[in-house]
């Protein structure tokens, strides 16, 4: 669920920021990507514990803060495409024709996108599955009794070296599900044939 919730919240605002800056440019481009890189420049995780050191811990407070940590490697990534779109020929002929700046973003560039969206989506679910256990694992995420497994680990870790299953089976998950999502990812970029 975190996963899924953070990608709809991340990706939506981090496409739209990177349309607008790659297609119009100038000082919208400035600004937007300045941002962004302000917080590229931050190590992912320790954005997300520095989020969260100012919210209780619960799992909504950790799909907001990895949330604001993922947006800006989209707009990245939109900008990226954008600014190599914008100078196709049927992009320049709808501004010939007199189409409206929304259509022609929407319309004419997204679509063009959507392959390299529809990749990064699939390799970063995977991604934030580990940094949503690594949050629960720090007491962070989710809290008891809420199942997760980063609190599954945690807790199985006072067992160990005893009990060791307790810890090892909850990371073995999360080892398959970051390797499931990035195979995906992985065979999608390989069906769409698209570079991320």
């Amino acid at each position: 669920m975190l996963g899924i919730v953070v990608l709809l919240l991340a990706v939506p605002v981090g496409v739209l920021l990177g349309l607008l800056a790659g297609y119009f440019g100038g000082r919208t481009e400035a600004i937007i990507m300045r941002i962004t890189d302000v917080f590229l420049s931050v190590p992912p995780l320790v954005l997300a514990l520095a989020v969260l050191g100012f919210l209780p811990p619960s799992l909504f407070n950790a799909m907001i803060a990895v949330t604001v940590m993922w947006w800006p490697w989209y707009t990245r990534l939109v900008y990226n495409l954008t600014r190599s779109v914008r100078t196709e020929g049927f992009v320049i002929a709808a501004e010939v024709i007199g189409a409206p700046k929304w259509h022609i973003l929407f319309r004419e560039v997204l679509p063009n996108c959507t392959p390299s969206i529809l990749t990064k989506m699939t390799l970063d679910m995977g991604f934030v599955i580990l940094v949503g256990s690594s949050l629960s694992f720090l007491g962070l995420g989710v809290q008891p009794p809420t199942p997760d497994l980063g609190s599954m680990v945690a807790e199985g870790a006072k067992y160990l070296p005893d009990q060791w299953w307790i810890s090892v089976f909850p990371g073995l998950a999360v080892l398959i599900c970051v390797l499931g999502f990035n195979l995906l990812g992985d065979g999608l970029r390989d069906l769409l044939d698209v570079e991320v």
